[in-house]
Formats: C-alpha cells, sequence, structure tokens
C-alpha cells in the first residue's frame, strides 16, 4: 500500500523483521546486568520479573495498559472495576522495587480511569511526588461527554535523595507582555523574530505533540509516547550513562531518546512485532539523535518550528516552507 507524499510512518519490511527477530534478547533463568543493558528483551514482565538483577536502576518508567479496553497488536487488554485494576497493580509493581536503586525515581503513566488507583498504589510503595498533566491535542470529539484531551504522569521516588535536573527542562515561551525594569528586558531576551522567556518546568504540559502521519517517530502503535514526552523525563530525572528500565516498552521510545541522550536502557515488551519497531528506531537514533520540540538544549512550545541554529521560523518561513512542500507535491503528481 502507498503512503501519501508526506507520510514519514515508520514501516518494517520483512527481511527488516527477519534480521531484527535475531537481535532480540530473551531471558530464561536470572539475568545479570550485562545481558539486558541496552536491549530489547521480548518477554512477558509477569515472568521474568523475578529473574532480573536487584538495585540496577535509576529511572523507572511505566507506560502500563490503561484501565480500558484496548488491542495492542496481538495482545488485548479489558476494561475492570476500579478495584480489580488496583490490585492488578498492586501484584506486581511492588514486586519492581527490587530492580530500583534507593535514589532511584518512577513515573507512571494513566488516564482519568486509572489515575486514582496508581496514585492509591504509588502511594502506599513510594513518595509521590507530584503528578504531571499533559495535553493530548489528538483525538476525536465527544457528543455525551467532555472530549478526553489530556492523560496524568505519577512522579515517585524511593526516597528522599533522589536527582531533579530543574534547569535541563525549561521551556522557551514567547512574551506576550514583555516587563522591564530600568529599561531593560526583565527574565527575557529579544531575539531576532521575537521576545522568548526561559520559563521552569510546571506539572501542566501543554508543549506535547502525540505522534501522528507526518512525524518521523510514528509507529502504528495505537498509544505511542512521543519522544519529547520522554526527554522531559529523563533529562530532569537522570544523568549521562544512569539506566532507565521500561517495563512495558511498546515501540521504544524509552530506549529510543535515552540512546539519543547517552543513558543506558532495558526494554522488555511481550509483543515481538513492537520489539522489532523498537531495536529499527535503535537503528535509526544511531544516525539521527533529533528530539522534536528539543532544540539546543531548549524545549519549544508545539508546532513551533526551530532551525538546528536554534532560530525559530518565523510565520512567513513557515509559509514559504510550506508553499514550496505543496509546490513539489503537486509537479510530482502532474509529472505523474
Amino acid at each position: 500500500m502507498l503512503k501519501a507524499p508526506r507520510n514519514r510512518t515508520i514501516t518494517l519490511s520483512e527481511q527488516e523483521k527477519e534480521a531484527y527477530r535475531r537481535k532480540l534478547s530473551k531471558v530464561s533463568s536470572a539475568a545479570s546486568l550485562e545481558h539486558i543493558r541496552n536491549r530489547v528483551v521480548n518477554e512477558d514482565l509477569f515472568c521474568i520479573i523475578d529473574w532480573l538483577p536487584p538495585n540496577f536502576v535509576d529511572l523507572l518508567f511505566i507506560d502500563p495498559p490503561y484501565n480500558l479496553t484496548k488491542r495492542f497488536n496481538t495482545h488485548a487488554f479489558k476494561q475492570m472495576p476500579v478495584e480489580h485494576y488496583t490490585a492488578w497493580l498492586e501484584s506486581w509493581l511492588p514486586k519492581m522495587l527490587r530492580l530500583l536503586k534507593p535514589t532511584a525515581s518512577v513515573y507512571i503513566c494513566g488516564d482519568w480511569r486509572s489515575s486514582s488507583a496508581i496514585h492509591q498504589v504509588c502511594d502506599k510503595y513510594l513518595m509521590v511526588r507530584n503528578r504531571i498533566t499533559f495535553e493530548r491535542e489528538k483525538g476525536r470529539g465527544a457528543k455525551t461527554n467532555w472530549k478526553n484531551n489530556c492523560e496524568d504522569i505519577w512522579f515517585c521516588t524511593m526516597s528522599r535523595d533522589y536527582y531533579f535536573d530543574a534547569q535541563a527542562v525549561k521551556l522557551k515561551r514567547q512574551v506576550i507582555a514583555p516587563y522591564r525594569e530600568n529599561g531593560q528586558p526583565k527574565d527575557w531576551a529579544e531575539e531576532q523574530d521575537g521576545k522568548y522567556r526561559l520559563t521552569y518546568p510546571s506539572n501542566i504540559w501543554t508543549d506535547i505533540s502525540i505522534p501522528f502521519w507526518s512525524m518521523p517517530e510514528n509507529t502504528p502503535h495505537p498509544t505511542q509516547k512521543p519522544e519529547k514526552l520522554l526527554a522531559k523525563i529523563i533529562l530532569a530525572s537522570s544523568r549521562e550513562g544512569d539506566l532507565v528500565l521500561d517495563p512495558f516498552a511498546g515501540v521504544g521510545t524509552t530506549g529510543v531518546v535515552a540512546k539519543k541522550l547517552k543513558r543506558n536502557f532495558v526494554m522488555v515488551e511481550i509483543d515481538e512485532e513492537y520489539c522489532l519497531y523498537a531495536l529499527k528506531r535503535l537503528q535509526m537514533a544511531e544516525e539521527n539523535r533529533k528530539i522534536q520540540g528539543y532544540v539546543n538544549g531548549v524545549f519549544w512550545e508545539r508546532n513551533t518550528q526551530v532551525r538546528d541554529s536554534g532560530c525559530k521560523l518565523t510565520q512567513g518561513d513557515k509559509n514559504r516552507e510550506i508553499r514550496k512542500s505543496k509546490g513539489k507535491e503537486f509537479g510530482k503528481l502532474i509529472s505523474e
């Protein structure tokens, strides 16, 4: 099936599947860190959790199935009463703690159906630090309810001794009401195309774009997390060389971003095809370490196009590029 000209969704050929399949890691007994570090482990987490080594994780990112009926390729999750979902979380989350260093941080994703259960279980076994809410601008409207337009990420730590770097995750925003003191800009700078301020990160994220067909990180996974989202978490809560664990890895966003940001990773995923996508994305990261929306050490607002030099595109630049792109596509159609 031919893709639209601007469709950049990652695909896998049969030859690629066979090649990547040979690179998958398996765990059938107690595993050393050397066996799983910077690997994609194609296993059911619940079958191997007791075989993973102790105290090796600096940052744990968990994106479990939310409490709704959803199919993930060859596997499915069915919505259940909240108390049953809480019990399901508690059946495996405490076992994960053995894998963490005493200074480790934990981030757990959820939506409105699952968030209360996640909070309850986290509060029992971890120190809950915050609840991040990020806006999902992608999604259909609802005629009989409010549109579901956000998700939560619970930020927890193992102890009071943990790492957090707020400077690494500042957001660059355009200044709407620039204030001056003695004639000089106060907490903002004037650049070629506007006035900007670097702001400290809050627990409301409105700058996240969910991967879609024209983004080069997009895959067929139905609930893929954006690289930009993981970059915020990894930069804030780990140092270069630290190890990040994702036990529900999907198509590998966590490992891809960890690699781009010079961290180590371990990814566990039950679905083989998703693991193959993760391996392809890791290979792509060898040649391209860019993270959309994160340029020159700064996070930009959503839908802002940024040149590698750090100069933001003006609206005129954007319009010219759009016309140029449309012209090329139109010319190609005529020639065909």
